[in-house]
C-alpha cells in the first residue's frame, strides 16, 4: 500500500516536560531552532521545568536532545497529517 502524500509540511506535533535543574528556555529554543527543522516553537518555562512545543517530520531528535537536559515526561507526537485527513493522529 503506497503512503498517502503528505500535505502539511512539518508533520508531528512534538509536545513534552523537561524537568531539571539550571534550565535555560531561552538556550533550548536557540539550540533548537539552529539544530532542527520545524516551525511553531514554543519553548516556557523555568529554571526546572520546560514545556516544549514544535512542529517537526524528526521528533525523535528533538526527544533526544531534550533527554540531555533532564527527565521528559508528558510526550505527545501527534501526526497532524493524519488529523488534517479525518484519521486518530
Amino acid at each position: 500500500m503506497k503512503a498517502p502524500e503528505q500535505s502539511i509540511l512539518y508533520r508531528y506535533d512534538t509536545q513534552l516536560l523537561i524537568e531539571g535543574e539550571d534550565l535555560d528556555e531561552d538556550e533550548i529554543r536557540d539550540y533548537i531552532t539552529d539544530n532542527f527543522v520545524g516551525d511553531s516553537l514554543v519553548a516556557a518555562g523555568d529554571d526546572e521545568l520546560i514545556k516544549i512545543h514544535f512542529h517537526t517530520n524528526e521528533p525523535w531528535k528533538v526527544l533526544e536532545y531534550c533527554r540531555t537536559l533532564g527527565e521528559i515526561y508528558d510526550i505527545v507526537v501527534e501526526d497532524m497529517d493524519r488529523q488534517s485527513r479525518g484519521l486518530k493522529g
